[in-house]
């Protein structure tokens, strides 16, 4: 079999190509670390490091909405300690102005200082995450969420939720509109006790209501104790305002000061001289006046008023009473807000923590698919250098094959 010279030539050349791109490959793969360069090196590794570095890239993604998250809730929780602060000092002056000692003068300085703390409060409900973003507002968080006119302060917000999605089937509320925390109460807020300050004419007096049967029949609903004197002996007598037309519970009672009024599983008890038609009214805390704003004016203005008769000094204690009541009921509704935004601050970083394991196991897989045996690649370097240069020296023995040396 004849062999042409152009033959030897082109398979030592190609022998050579074969082994220097070998030697290039290696080379590449010990400059980048990684051991699948193009899909073509391991399509099945290839494939699984894309779908592992977009889970990783998505998992990031949730780690920036938890981390926005939680700049949000850490600001409205400031927000809302100063909040409860806020209303721990108006519940302190509203006991100072009960004082049966204050004069007219005194009392007006206590209403400038609540004033000051309406303000204050008035603040605090429009308050901004220092990006033009006012944290009450619901979705609507490009405008002041409070605005105060004419008839007091009115909430323009909305009650829709900012939702934030912190993990994979989790969206989280980022926030508590206005209406949330300024003008609501928890369901476990019991009854508000108001006197009727325009029309009773007496100086009776109502002390704190306490639930004493949640379980009875008609805990709940709205209540009106009425006082009466038609027939010489001052009588109460107690009505179901919630239907029409309102139903009277029981029998008329004489009335003795103090007397321990007991009905639908509430008690308290009221003491004084009532006049024929004086009215108390029981409200479930909902239905009682749950704005902070619109019950803050009321004791204010009522401690604006001079003290002239028994009725005034009566009706004064009253609105106190109520107002104490009311801010209470006010205040466990802002630490219940506040705890639900610590539970949230609490979760994401359970999620965070979550993730970042998430992260380390997507790291470490993708060690396994793309990165590099330092220890194979460096022998299998030595291997192809070797090859390389062995079909270097064989193509030059085989080039030295040449009869003509012979002539």
């Amino acid at each position: 079999m004849r062999v042409a010279t152009s033959t030897l030539y082109q398979q030592g050349l190609a022998s050579m190509n074969l082994q220097q791109s070998s030697l290039l490959h290696i080379q590449q793969q010990l400059g980048t670390g990684r051991k699948v360069l193009t899909p073509s090196d391991d399509p099945v590794a290839a494939t699984r490091a894309l779908g592992v570095t977009q889970a990783s890239a998505i998992n990031g993604q949730y780690a920036t909405t938890r981390n926005q998250a939680n700049i949000a809730l850490g600001t409205e929780e400031n927000t809302l300690s100063t909040v409860t602060t806020v209303t721990q000092n108006i519940q302190t002056l509203l006991v100072q102005a009960g004082n049966g000692t204050l004069s007219d003068v005194d009392r007006a300085s206590l209403a400038t200082a609540l004033k000051g703390q309406y303000e204050q409060l008035l603040g605090l409900a429009n308050a901004d995450d220092g990006n033009g973003q006012y944290l009450f507002g619901g979705t609507q968080s490009g405008s002041a969420p409070f605005v105060q006119g004419n008839g007091g302060v009115q909430y323009i917000g909305n009650t829709e939720q900012q939702q934030f999605q912190v993990d994979v089937a989790r969206q989280m509320q980022a926030g508590n509109n206005g209406r949330e925390v300024f003008q609501s109460v928890q369901g476990s807020a019991g009854y508000v006790l108001k006197g009727d300050s325009v029309n009773n004419k007496g100086n009776a007096t109502y002390g704190q209501v306490s639930t004493t049967d949640p379980t009875d029949p008609l805990y709940g609903t709205p209540l009106k104790l009425t006082f009466s004197n038609s027939s010489g002996t001052m009588q109460y007598s107690i009505t179901d305002e919630s239907t029409t037309p309102p139903t009277v519970i029981g029998t008329p009672v004489n009335f003795g000061s103090p007397a321990q009024i007991k009905v639908a599983g509430i008690s308290f008890t009221v003491s004084g001289t009532p006049q024929n038609g004086d009215t108390i009214t029981m409200q479930p805390a909902s239905q009682a006046g749950t704005d902070m704003f619109a019950n803050l004016k009321a004791v204010i203005d009522t401690l604006d008023k001079p003290v002239t008769s028994d009725a005034d000094s009566a009706n004064l204690s009253n609105a106190i009473a109520t107002g104490l009541r009311q801010f209470s009921n006010s205040l466990d509704n802002v630490l219940t807000v506040r705890a639900s935004v610590g539970s949230r601050m609490q979760e994401l970083d359970a999620l965070n923590a979550i993730g970042t394991n998430r992260d380390l196991t997507y790291t470490q897989t993708l060690s396994g698919l793309q990165d590099l045996d330092y220890a194979a690649a460096i022998t299998e370097y030595y291997q192809r250098q070797t090859a390389l240069q062995g079909a270097q020296q064989s193509f030059m023995q085989i080039q030295g094959m040449n009869l003509f040396k012979y002539l």
